[in-house]
């Protein structure tokens, strides 16, 4: 039996981390398969927390990039900048996260028939505004401006309704609000390590009491293979949005939403 646990949380871990950065809703993917595998987790926490192998995954690609901001943000206006944008869009789902935290691990993550919907919803949003969005004003991740980075901040905490899609809802924001197709990914990458990052913190503290060994074998075992299937497609993706745009995401956030539904109208 614990066997079988591990197995799963290798599966979903590996689903995490290949869809993450991709904007289909890498919670919504793991709670309806969670759902069909019959996994449950202490708290919800596994499903939250193995997110940040997938943050790694942008720590260890991006580490020269980010040293280099870091590194020079005392001298260079551009870099100091950027630091304060990903902080402004960070901000927004720190007091709405805290907020919301109970009513969305208790009634959203508990609602398979909600996330198969805002699946194909979301899809549809995202052929959309991949075809009509606006002209870019701003090709690099580093030159949105902090007005335009905090309204993405907020865009992006319609993500914690499950299947949404957390770097589905800052691209989408971002395209809307004048980045390229790649500079938007890239921004999304970026606003995803405080996010994840805190949502970590937040929620293994929130579920301290309910984790026992079992529990964070499972988490461990999520945690690896997210953070290496992560490493895959966060060298990929900004080459292939760049080329192709979005709208096969939303193709498949359609077909994944919409055989849920089927199977949930089964009895499955």
């Amino acid at each position: 039996m614990a066997d079988q646990s591990l197995l799963t949380a290798a599966v979903l871990g590996l689903l995490e981390g290949l869809t993450e950065f991709i904007p289909v809703s890498s919670t919504g993917h793991i709670l309806l398969a969670g759902h069909f595998l019959g996994f449950e987790s202490a708290g919800k926490t596994f499903e939250v927390v193995i997110q940040l192998g997938a943050v790694l995954a942008v720590l260890g690609v991006y580490a020269a990039k980010l040293w280099a901001v870091f590194s020079t943000a005392h001298r260079d206006p551009k870099a100091l900048r950027f630091i304060v944008a990903v902080a402004l869009a960070f901000f927004p789902a720190v007091i709405i996260g805290v907020l919301a935290h109970d009513f969305i691990k208790t009634v959203l993550f508990e609602s398979p028939r909600l996330i198969a919907v805002n699946l194909i919803l979301g899809g549809i949003v995202l052929l959309f505004v991949d075809r009509m969005a606006a002209q870019p004003r701003y090709e690099d991740a580093m030159d949105v401006p902090l007005g335009t980075a905090l309204k993405i901040g907020f865009i992006q905490c319609l993500a914690m309704i499950p299947g949404v899609s957390r770097s589905g809802s800052t691209i989408v924001g971002a395209l809307l609000l004048g980045v390229s197709r790649r500079g938007a990914a890239e921004f999304s990458f970026f606003l995803s390590m405080p996010t994840m990052a805190g949502a970590f913190a937040y929620d293994l503290w929130k579920n301290r009491d309910v984790l026992d060994s079992g529990a964070m074998a499972e988490i461990g075992v999520g945690f690896v293979m997210a953070l290496i299937a992560a490493v895959f497609v966060v060298r990929g993706l900004l080459a292939y949005v760049s080329r192709h745009g979005y709208a096969l995401f939303g193709w498949w956030r359609i077909v994944v939403g919409a055989v849920a539904l089927l199977a949930l109208s089964l009895g499955f």
